[in-house]
């Protein structure tokens, strides 16, 4: 296991190199967000090659990769085509200054492979174990995977459908997912990969791939996920109103009158 998940690392780290050098040619830091899944795909299907197991269960495992890296790459493409660099890549570009190239490399790509590396363990764990039989923690981790799945497609598609069109410019989408969660994408991402880790537990010491699901939640709810997002709509009156009565995360159903106080 030690010997895949450092190898895997290090191809990890030097495809987020090649990102960084296509960032400096176009002139944006954003294409590290199309990046992100692919390079779980990359993480997934390099450790189930070079772990030699074969397993059913990391086949499947690389399938459900697979299939959430692609997507994800695809929608985050779509949302920014045409568009200038996100705000936030743009407002570093402008505070790093002189120091803004390798700073670029460690914070940015860097960062983000390492981060990347960590979230996916449970699936390098898996990869590089022997064969054990399917248990019931296999179909708790596929059944909680594909709501999490389901919750970050369904929104993201809402939300780029909702932008698209010129009459919703500037304002706020409240309904559909995200009348019951103001994250429903951040939601499922976090969700299906305690799935992955919920599949992880049919195998001996798979519980200690924990610092997976628990890394991703940490950026998502304290880092770079929800907090950075939120403070860009702060002050917004339309957006006070929407926090009053939706759930910041967990779906639930919206607060109304003095319970959304």
């Amino acid at each position: 296991m030690t010997n895949v998940l450092i190898t895997t690392t290090g191809i990890v780290l030097a495809y987020m190199t090649v990102w960084f050098i296509l960032a400096l040619i176009k002139g944006r830091n954003d294409i590290v967000d199309v990046a992100w899944g692919p390079g779980f795909i990359l993480a997934a299907l390099f450790s189930f090659l070079y772990g030699g197991m074969f397993t059913l269960r990391g086949v499947l495992v690389c399938r459900l990769v697979l299939v959430w890296g692609l997507r994800l790459a695809l929608h985050i493409h779509e949302r920014n085509r045409g568009k200038g660099e996100d705000h936030r890549y743009r407002q570093w570009r402008e505070e790093w200054g002189d120091t803004f190239l390798w700073r670029s490399f460690l914070q940015i790509f860097m960062l983000q492979g390492v981060l990347l590396v960590f979230v996916a363990v449970p699936v390098i764990f898996i990869n590089a174990s022997a064969s054990h039989p399917f248990t019931a923690w296999d179909f708790l981790g596929l059944a909680v995977w594909m709501l999490g799945f389901s919750f970050e497609a369904v929104g993201d598609w809402q939300l780029l459908t909702f932008m698209r069109d010129p009459a919703n410019r500037g304002k706020l989408l409240t309904e559909g997912l995200w009348r019951y969660t103001r994250h429903p994408n951040y939601f499922g991402e976090v969700t299906l990969w305690w799935g992955i880790w919920l599949m992880a537990l049919s195998l001996p010491y798979g519980w200690l791939t924990i610092i997976g699901p628990l890394t991703i939640t940490c950026l998502i709810l304290k880092v770079s996920g929800i907090p950075m997002l939120e403070r860009h709509y702060e002050g917004r009156t339309d957006f006070e109103e929407y926090k009053k009565r939706t759930s910041p995360f967990f779906p639930l159903p919206p607060r109304t009158g003095r319970n959304a106080l």
